[in-house]
Order: structure tokens, then sequence, then C-alpha cells
């Protein structure tokens, strides 16, 4: 056995290269039964941006805590420049009567060595060098700088001087990714820093991590977030660590190569390949005027060139959709929500059909949850009307969606409570397209991972075959695999979905449009998530100082009349987009029975057997009818999208 050994090299920390390096060497790690590591090797260059992916109990945890010196590899070396300083966000929520500003600043420790220096220092000469180092490391900008960082996070300025002890669990976690901002650092290693964080602040974090200076390492299974801050991608693959040049979108592309060399992998490739083709066929020839085709095109070919890469993943499951429909399915008309009396949101007039597919934006605390709890009926209303169709039923997905589990309990006693009836083998073969196979299933999910039991809580949603799915932040805890593996299942699920979710990923393909919950109102936001993001910055630039004086009473009629004005041509287009998307699952249904007709007329014998005479003229007349029918269904789709486009203008 040989131990970890953390050699000293010499160089400069961060900013030349000299040598100074992280440098894994045969690396060796076992925990249990179970093999993370085997004689894996890796350097990590001063500066380098990196991204750290794999299945979830794969080791990347473990990874960072060898480089932290707080566990010791079973052979192999392991090098650290010996002056790096090293940051971490720490993953437990910690206890602290201090305040939140000073719990912030507490992550500079050379800083808080150096007050308590100055306080207690009688040499003259000593103070004089202490004073010139707190100037040297910035340090009397100190308080300025944590509260940019709590600002940054969704921290108010009320919270600034609350005690951390006040703070809920994902505030506290909040609270140390603040901390290890603040550190300074030559390593900075971030482990899911946007698990607790909504899109607003993760919009933010991305800022500020491409602006470090130091070398990063982040665990993440947020794809876009990896995207914008990484230009380097380590992949755990069979206790291995492969290294991969650029962000993950690149990864996902050389990964996607080395896969199609396997027949099996390329067989399934073509399959989804096959699938999609299909789809944009349909439209080539006449979409070249309608956008929201070309965007749909545009949206597949991108799906074929990233699908691949997870052509090996062990999850594929399906969410049904309930066989009875009301229309429309859910209705809120003057409604206004919030708590103890208190309107966080007013004046709510919307219906919800199963075309409905939202995603919600706008900032932390604006309302998106205590919208999502009204859609429920969990939040009584404080005023108007919530009118829910004979036929509704929810599937309710919220961020404590796994305390609601019963931690003795297995998969299937979880699925058995629900339904009693149910066969033992459906169930178990239904739970294993959720990745719990064999006695996985049969266990007690007491000590299983915070992954599993999100996918066992999404598997309890899907079981009971909502029609309208109600998703707040479901891909916390979720790795990279999942969260497809989700995607493509909102893809396909044939109900109502309104999702919030800091994965612009998940929420750029799964959903049609965007509301903006802001300002007290939840209004239509017409755009893409980047313009929100402009959006967001502008906001955040024209929003007055607390000195400066409050908008216009003029400003603020402006506005009332612009928003009504959309929400009335929001009114007149209704009948338009509820017309295209009924042409468009008729094209699907006749696409589907043309593919039948086809496939039948693609036998042999029909054509060689004179007894089949009568069944070859039949499927020819309803190729014929069938395609006709396909015909002016896409005229009428393409006239309905023309007409939808010039109401706009």
């Amino acid at each position: 056995m040989v131990s970890n050994r953390r050699r000293p090299i010499s160089g400069p920390a961060v900013y030349g290269y000299n040598g100074a390096m992280i440098n894994l060497n045969q690396i060796r790690i076992q925990r249990g039964t179970k093999v993370l590591l085997e004689q894996a090797s890796l350097r990590i260059y001063p500066g380098h941006k990196i991204g750290v992916i794999g299945a979830n109990g794969c080791g990347k945890s473990t990874l960072f805590k060898l480089l932290l010196g707080e566990l010791t590899s079973d052979s192999g070396d392991l090098a650290i420049p010996a002056h790096w300083r090293i940051a971490h966000m720490a993953q437990e929520t910690k206890t602290s009567a201090s305040s939140a500003l000073d719990f912030v600043i507490d992550g500079d420790t050379e800083l808080r060595q150096l007050e308590q220096a100055i306080e207690t220092e009688a040499d003259g000469e000593r103070l004089s060098h202490h004073y010139a180092r707190m100037e040297e490391i910035d340090g009397y900008s100190a308080t300025a700088r944590a509260s940019q960082l709590l600002s940054g996070l969704g921290f108010i300025a009320a919270d600034f001087n609350r005690p951390v002890n006040d703070f809920s669990g994902g505030w506290r976690i909040r609270l140390n990714l603040a901390q290890a901002l603040m550190t300074p650092s030559d390593l900075l290693l971030l482990d899911e820093p946007t698990n607790h964080l909504d899109l607003d602040t993760t919009l933010w974090l991305e800022q500020w991590l491409q602006s470090y200076r130091g070398t990063l390492l982040i665990i993440s299974h947020d794809r876009d977030f990896l995207d914008n801050v990484v230009q380097e991608i380590v992949n755990f693959e069979n206790s291995q660590l492969f290294l991969y040049s650029g962000n993950y979108s690149s990864y996902e592309r050389q990964k996607a190569e080395r896969l199609a060399q396997q027949q099996q992998a390329f067989e399934k490739q073509q399959q989804r390949i096959s699938e999609i083709d299909n789809f944009v066929r349909r439209f080539r020839a006449k979409a070249s005027k309608a956008k929201q085709a070309q965007s749909r095109m545009k949206e597949l070919e991108r799906m074929v060139k990233i699908a691949p890469a997870h052509i090996d993943s062990p999850f594929s499951f399906h969410i049904p959709c309930a066989d009875k429909i009301s229309t429309p399915l859910l209705s809120l008309s003057q409604a206004a929500a919030g708590y103890g009396g208190q309107a966080t949101l007013s004046h709510i007039n919307w219906n919800i059909t199963v075309d409905t597919r939202i995603g919600l934006l706008g900032a932390n605390g604006a309302g998106k949850s205590t919208l999502i709890k009204t859609l429920t009926g969990d939040l009584p209303l404080l005023a108007g009307s919530r009118v829910a169709g004979e036929h509704l039923r929810i599937g309710y997905y919220h961020q404590h969606q796994m305390e609601a589990l019963d931690l003795d309990a297995s998969c299937l006693l979880h699925i058995q409570r629900l339904s009693p009836n149910a066969r033992e083998q459906d169930i178990r073969n239904y739970l294993g397209s959720f990745g719990f196979l064999g006695d996985r299933a049969l266990e007690s999910i007491r000590h299983f991972s915070g992954g599993e039991k999100a996918r066992l809580a999404l598997s309890l949603i899907a079981w009971q075959k909502p029609n309208l799915l109600l998703l707040d932040e479901p891909t916390n805890h979720l790795d990279l695999e999942v969260r497809h593996a989700l995607t493509m299942a909102l893809q396909e699920f044939e109900g109502a979905v309104v999702v919030i979710s800091h994965d612009r990923h998940l929420l750029r393909n799964t959903v049609d449009e965007f509301l903006l919950v802001h300002d007290g109102r939840v209004d239509t936001f017409d755009g893409s998530l980047e313009d929100y993001q402009t959006w967001l910055k502008q906001a955040n630039k024209s929003e007055p100082a607390p000195s400066q004086a409050p908008t216009s009473k003029a400003s603020k009629a402006d506005k009332k009349e612009a928003r009504q004005q959309a929400a009335q041509l929001r009114e007149q287009q209704k009948p338009l987009t509820q017309k295209l998307k009924k042409l468009e699952r008729e094209i699907e249904q006749l696409n589907a029975k043309l593919a039948d007709i086809e496939q039948q007329l693609a036998d042999p014998a029909l054509y060689n057997e004179a007894e089949q005479a009568d069944r070859l003229q039949a499927l020819l007349q309803q190729q014929s009818s069938q395609r006709s029918a396909l015909e002016a269904c896409e005229e009428q789709w393409l006239e309905t999208s023309e007409a939808l486009e010039n109401f706009s203008l």
C-alpha cells in the first residue's frame, strides 16, 4: 500500500507553468467493495477551468477530498504545489451565531488574522507592517466584496446581519458558496454549486467564475453552466479519468464519436436519428416561411448531435399521461396568491390546456413557487377563483419532495402503496427504467443517494399518470444521464407542463414559451432564455438606488397600459395558437397511420399471392387517402402559422 504523497513543487502558484501543476499518477481508490479509481492519472495545469462529470457515486466528491488532503489513495502519487491556496465549497450546513456577512468574510483567514493582530499589536513597526499587508490583500474592501457576493447569490440587504442559524439548509449552502468565493485561492473546488440556486443566481455565478483567474474544478450536472464556464472536461469512465478538451458540448461530440464505433451503440443512434428525420421531413418542403418550424428543425438538428453521447445511458423512462383530459385542465381568474393575507401575486388570469408547456422565469422570491403551489391548490387563493377540470390529474414535484419518502420502505413498496393490485413484475419492470434494477428495487431507501431518491420521487409521479406536470427544480440531485432521460421523457409527455428550473438545457428543449413572474405579476415573456439574460442585465442596471426618486405615476401608467395591450394581443392570438397545436397533433397521427400502411405495403408477399389482391387494393386506397389528408392538414398548418406571424407584426 502506497500512501497518498503530497510532494512540494517549486514555482509560481497560478500564472506560469514552470512545473507547477497538479499531478495524479496511477491513483487507486477503493471504498468498501467498490473501486472508484484504478491506476488513474491526470494533470491539471494552472489557470485551467475543468468540469468534473460522471454518474452519481462514481467518485467525483472523493476526488475532491483527495485534493483537499481529507483522504489518501490506496496507491499512486498525488502532487500539488505546496504554496497553492485551496478553497472549496463545504457541502454540510454549518451552525453559527455569526451574521451572514461576517460568515462570508471569515473565508479570508489571513484577513481575520490581520484584523486580530492590528487590534492587539503594541509594537509600532509591526503594526505598520500589518497595515501594509492589509492594503496588499485589499482587506479594507472586504465588507463591500462580501456584500456583492451575498447580493449576487440572492440575499437581500436585510439578510446580511441575520445569524447564519436563521437560514434554511439551502440558503446555508449558498452561504458556504459565498464563503468559498471570498477565500483567496489558487485552486477553487466547487461541488454542485448550482444545486440550490435559481436561474438568476446561476447566471450571476457564471459571470463570476468566468473572471476567476485561478485553477477551477467544478462538479456539475448543469450542461449549459459547464458550457459557459469550463474549457476542459474530466469524465469518470470505468474507474479511469478521461480528459476532454473543450466544454461539455464538445465532450459530448467527442464521446459520441467514440461510442459510434461500437455496433450496438451505432444501431441505437441510427434509430434515434431516424425518428428525428421523420419529424423534420414533414416540414422540410413547406416550412421556409414558418419560424416555428425552422426553430423546431434547429432544435432537432441539435438533438441529433448530442443524443449519441447518451446511447449507453441506463435510463430510458416514460411519463404516461392520463387517458381522460379536461379542457381547460385548470383555470385561474383574477387570482391573488400569497401568505398570511399578504398578496405576492395578483391579477393572475391563466387557462392551462393539455398543450400548455410553460417555463417560469423570475428572481428568487418573486413568487414562482407561490404560483406553483397555487396551481396545485396547496395554497388557498387570497382573491379570485381557481377552477379545476373534471379530469385534472396533477403530478407535482417540488424541492422538498424527497423528504416525503419513507426511508424504511423500498422502491417497490412505495409503488405498491399507490397501486396495491399492481403485479410485482410490472412494478419491477417499471422501476428498472428508472435505474432501480434487480434487488435494488427491494432495498430500503434509507442509504440511497440524493440522486436515487430524486429518481424515485419522479417515478412515483410518473406512475400515477398525470395530465398536468408542475415541476419546481426537478433536476436538483440528478446527474447528466438522468437529466437527459428526463428531458426526453418531458418531450414525449402528452399532457401539460409547467416548470421552474435553473437547467437551461431542460427548459430550452421542453417548453414552448415563458412566463415572467416579476413585480407581483405573471406576464408572458416574449423571448428566449438568452433574451431573458439580456433583460436581467438591463433590469439590474435600471434598478434605482435607494436615494433615487421612485418611478413616476406616468411611467407606471405607461407600463400598465403596455401590459394590458400585451394581454389583449395574447387573448386575440389564442384561437390561432390552439388551432396550430391541434393541427400538429393531427399531423403526427396521420404520419403514424401512413407509416403503418407503408410498412404493410413493404411486405413482398402482398404482391406475389393472388388472394392478397383485395388487401393490396385497400391499402393503396388508404395510402392515397392518408396522403391527401396529410397534405391538407399541412397546408392548414402553414396558413395558420403565417396568420399567427402576421398577427404579431
